[in-house]
């Protein structure tokens, strides 16, 4: 009824669906700037290796496309980073400027100067917005197929949107192991709790969290050969950093996990959430084992799993 009195002539403004991988960033330049200074300064900021993995893979998979072919199919990306000389230095975000949700990010200068300085100044707060896009964009898929997580929920008290296909492998009373098998391996999801003094803050944090990580691997995950278990690689140090997870203080760690006296090994993210209302170090961890494939965006899956975890007063 709305429509058909509708002016003739008129259009229905109706925006266009966004598109694309996950982690994936159109940037259009032309190809004489791409292929120079500005070219490299923009590969070594949105390509340089995602920390904790085995193997380097780059943060984010570029596509490049020249100016003069803007008007088509890459102005549907979920991610846009212009670059342009002009007559002004600017730099200006645009939300859903030709689709929904989009980010696009207007880089200029007067000269190659002005364009290296402005990347090298708003490159942090380009890549922070571009992985909070990319973790809900994750989540809205997840969100399309969901785990029945009663059991978690009742378990933990927690709400956690976790993808279909996993299952769950092992359910004790504080330790939820969940898995889902991929073509070359398996991606699994870990959740358990601990007593809040288990992580003591006036101590080395990492070193706290790599012995409780691997006494749950002690418990748990152990592989086919005699004495066979998860422990965190010690040949390399994990990243870690403190974020806010809820709402609530969070160690998060990245790093390489092993088989001991086996063959197996991959990258994992752990979250050690300090969840003082139930007096508990609650923990999710993903890990993954993906010998022949890619990893990043199977981590990614895992974190944005993870991040969408609300605690249940």
């Amino acid at each position: 009824m709305f429509f058909s009195c509708k002016k003739q002539g008129e259009d229905i403004d109706m925006p266009r669906k966004a598109t694309g991988k996950i982690n994936t960033i159109s940037v259009i330049i032309d190809d004489q700037l791409w292929n120079g200074e500005i070219g490299d300064s923009i590969r070594n900021k949105f390509a340089s290796p995602v920390i904790g993995l085995p193997q380097e893979e780059p943060l984010f998979t570029i596509n490049q496309y020249p100016i003069k072919l803007m008007e088509g199919f890459m102005t549907d990306s979920r991610t846009i980073i212009i670059v342009k000389k002009e007559e002004k230095n600017k730099f200006e975000i645009k939300k859903n400027q030709y689709a929904l949700p989009q980010n696009v990010f207007h880089i200029s200068g007067k000269t190659n100067d002005d364009i290296l300085e402005n990347i090298e100044k708003n490159a942090p707060k380009i890549i922070q917005i571009i992985k909070e896009t990319e973790i809900t964009e994750n989540q809205r898929i997840i969100d399309q197929a969901l785990l029945n997580t009663k059991i978690i929920t009742n378990k933990f008290h927690i709400s956690l949107k976790v993808l279909s296909g996993y299952s769950y492998v092992i359910q004790k009373s504080n330790f939820i192991w969940l898995k889902k098998e991929i073509i070359s391996g398996n991606n699994s999801l870990l959740i358990y709790q601990v007593p809040i003094s288990s992580i003591k803050k006036d101590s080395n944090l990492i070193s706290n969290i790599i012995k409780m990580r691997d006494s749950i691997g002690n418990l748990y995950i152990h592989g086919t050969e005699p004495d066979s278990r998860m422990i965190t690689e010690e040949g390399y140090a994990p990243y870690f950093s403190k974020i806010k997870l809820d709402g609530k203080e969070t160690y998060e760690t990245k790093g390489t996990w092993e088989l001991k006296n086996n063959f197996m090994a991959g990258p994992f993210i752990n979250y050690a959430i300090v969840d003082k209302e139930h007096d508990r170090i609650l923990v999710l961890e993903g890990f993954c084992y993906s010998p022949s494939r890619k990893k990043r965006d199977l981590m990614h899956e895992l974190e944005s799993i993870i991040k969408s975890i609300i605690i249940l007063k």
